[in-house]
C-alpha cells in the first residue's frame, strides 16, 4: 500500500506550503544573484534570444521549445536579462515540486518533502537555474512523464497514457535526449510484476508524442535534417575510437551535478541493486536512472558526451537516494548530503565575494563566469561604427560573436560569414553572408588580421579595433570593418 494514502491531508497541506515557501526564497534569492553578478548573456543565451525573434518549429542544433519559452517571457517580463533566464528559474523550481510528488507518491510525504527540497538544491539545479537552457524544460517534462508513468502502472487509466504522450512529445521538442524517456518507460511496462497488460493506453501515448514531435521532423526534413547531422556531429558518432578520458570526465560531471555526500549516498543504494530491485517502487526508478548513464557513458567512452546530457537521470537517482536512505532510517546523512550541496552553491552564487575575502583579486583564471563578461561592453564599443553606418549589414565570422551582438545592438540587418559549405550554426542556415545580402558590410572579427574575409571584397577599410579589459589577464578583442563589394566566397 503506497504510505502516502496514509499520511493526514491537513499534515500534506503543510507539508505542501513549507516546500512552496522553501521553493520561493530560492528563486528569489536565484534572482538576486544573478543581479548581483552582473554578467551579460552566457555561451547559448543570446543565441537562444534570437531563435525566440523568429518562431519556427526548429532551429539548427535544437528543437523549437526554448525558443517559445524566451519569446514568451520576453513578452510577460520585458525584454530584459531577467526575462531571458526566467524559463529556467521556473522550470527547474516547478521540476522539484514534480519530484517532491513523485516520492510522495511512491513512498510517502516526509520522502517526497525531502526529495524535492535534494532536487531544488543539487548543484545542476542551483548552476543550470542562472541560465536558459534546453535541459531545465527537459528535466520538467522528463519528470511529469516518470510522475504519469508511475500512475499509469498503478491504476491503468487512459487519461494519464494521454498525459505521458503529451509530456514525451513536448520534451522532444525540448532536446532529442528525450528519446531515452521511451526507452526507460518500455522497460517499466516490462519490469513490473506480471509485466505489461494493457496496450492500448501505450500506443496512444506513441501517438500523440509523435504527432506533437511531427513538425520538427517536417522542419528538419525542409532543411536537409541538420537537427540531426549536428547532434550527430557533437556526440562524434562513427568516431570508433576508446576515449577512457571523456569516460572518467564523465562520470565526474555525474559526481557533480548530485553533489559530493549524495553522490556517495547513490552509489552506497546502487550497491545494494539487489535489494533495491525487489521492491518495485525502487525498481521504477533505476530503470529511468540506469539506461540512461549507460547509454551517454557509452557514448562518452566511444566518442564524446557532456555531463548534462544525462541530466535527466537525476531525477530519478534524487527519489532513489533519499527513499534508500529513508528506508535505513539515515536522515541526517540525508540532511547533511544537502546541507552540503546548499554551502556548495552558495559559494558558487558569491564566488566573487569570497574570492575578494581571501583577499586576492578576481582574475580571468579563477572567474567561472568569465564567458559571460565583456561582451556588453564590446558590443557598446561596437555601436558607434554602427550608428555611423547604419545601412550597413552587420556581420561576424564566429557564432557567440555574432550573436552578443545582435542582442545588445539590434541591427536591422546581420549576416553569418560563411565560406564553409558546411553549415555549423543556424545564421549560417538562414542567414548567410550572400551578395544579395546588401550593401555594404560591418564585419566585426575577434581576429585582427582576417585576410581571407578582407580579399574577398573590392574595398576594405579597417574602422578601428577593441580592447576590453575584462582583468589583466583577459581580453574581449575584435577589429572592425567597412567593406564594399563582395566578390563572392
Amino acid at each position: 500500500m503506497n504510505h502516502s494514502t496514509l499520511a493526514n491531508p491537513s499534515h500534506r497541506r503543510s507539508s505542501l506550503f513549507l516546500f512552496a515557501v522553501i521553493a520561493l526564497a530560492f528563486v528569489l534569492y536565484r534572482v538576486a544573484v544573478i543581479a548581483r553578478l552582473g554578467l551579460d548573456p552566457y555561451v547559448d543565451e543570446a543565441y537562444y534570444w534570437g531563435w525566440a525573434q523568429a518562431l519556427d518549429w526548429g532551429y539548427y542544433s535544437k528543437p523549437p521549445v526554448i525558443a517559445a519559452l524566451i519569446a514568451w517571457s520576453g513578452a510577460v517580463f520585458g525584454d530584459n536579462l531577467l526575462a531571458l533566464k526566467a524559463p529556467s528559474l521556473i522550470l527547474y523550481t516547478g521540476t522539484a515540486f514534480v519530484v517532491r510528488e513523485i516520492g510522495r507518491e511512491l513512498f510517502d510525504d516526509r520522502v517526497g518533502f525531502w526529495c524535492g527540497l535534494a532536487f531544488l538544491t543539487l548543484p545542476l539545479t542551483a548552476t543550470l537555474s542562472l541560465f536558459a537552457s534546453t535541459d531545465a524544460p527537459l528535466l520538467f517534462f522528463w519528470a511529469a512523464g516518470m510522475l504519469l508513468m508511475w500512475r499509469a502502472l498503478d491504476g491503468g487509466a487512459l487519461p494519464y497514457w494521454v498525459g505521458i504522450g503529451v509530456v514525451a512529445g513536448l520534451g522532444l521538442m525540448s532536446k532529442y535526449v528525450m528519446l531515452a524517456f521511451g526507452g526507460s518507460a518500455f522497460l517499466a511496462l516490462f519490469v513490473r510484476r506480471g509485466g505489461p497488460n494493457r496496450v492500448l493506453g501505450p500506443t496512444i501515448a506513441v501517438i500523440i508524442a509523435l504527432a506533437i514531435f511531427a513538425p520538427n521532423l517536417v522542419w528538419n526534413w525542409e532543411h536537409g535534417f541538420p537537427t540531426f547531422r549536428h547532434t550527430a556531429e557533437i556526440t562524434r558518432m562513427g568516431a570508433h575510437k576508446w576515449s577512457p578520458g571523456e569516460f572518467v570526465e564523465f562520470a565526474g560531471a555525474q559526481w557533480l551535478l548530485l553533489g559530493p555526500l549524495l553522490a556517495v549516498c547513490l552509489g552506497w543504494a546502487l550497491l545494494r541493486w539487489r535489494d533495491n530491485w525487489a521492491d518495485p517502487r525502487f525498481r521504477f526508478l533505476l530503470v529511468f536512472a540506469l539506461p540512461l548513464w549507460a547509454v551517454v557513458g557509452l557514448q562518452a567512452l566511444a566518442g564524446r558526451a557532456n555531463g548534462n546530457w544525462a541530466g535527466p537521470a537525476l531525477v530519478a537517482a534524487t527519489v532513489l537516494t533519499i527513499a534508500f536512505l529513508a528506508r535505513r532510517g539515515r536522515w541526517r546523512l540525508a540532511v547533511v548530503a544537502i546541507a552540503l550541496n546548499i554551502v556548495a552553491g552558495s559559494v558558487l552564487y558569491h564566488w566573487p565575494d569570497v574570492v575578494r575575502l581571501a583577499g586576492k583579486e578576481l582574475n580571468g583564471r579563477i572567474d567561472p563566469y568569465k564567458r559571460a563578461r565583456g561582451w556588453h561592453e564590446l558590443a557598446e564599443a561596437v555601436r558607434p561604427r554602427l550608428e555611423a553606418h547604419p545601412d550597413a549589414v552587420l556581420v561576424a565570422d564566429e557564432r557567440e560573436l555574432l550573436a552578443q551582438l545582435v542582442y545588445s545592438l539590434r541591427p536591422s540587418r546581420y549576416a553569418r560569414w560563411q565560406p564553409d559549405p558546411h553549415v555549423m550554426d543556424h545564421y549560417g542556415l538562414t542567414v548567410p553572408l550572400t551578395a544579395a545580402s546588401g550593401d555594404p558590410v560591418l564585419f566585426v572579427s575577434e581576429r585582427a588580421e582576417p585576410a581571407e574575409v578582407i580579399e574577398r571584397f573590392a574595398d576594405a577599410r579597417r574602422l578601428g579595433d577593441v580592447d576590453i579589459a575584462v582583468y589583466p589577464n583577459f581580453h574581449r578583442r575584435a577589429s572592425v570593418w567597412l567593406l564594399r563589394g563582395f566578390k563572392g566566397y
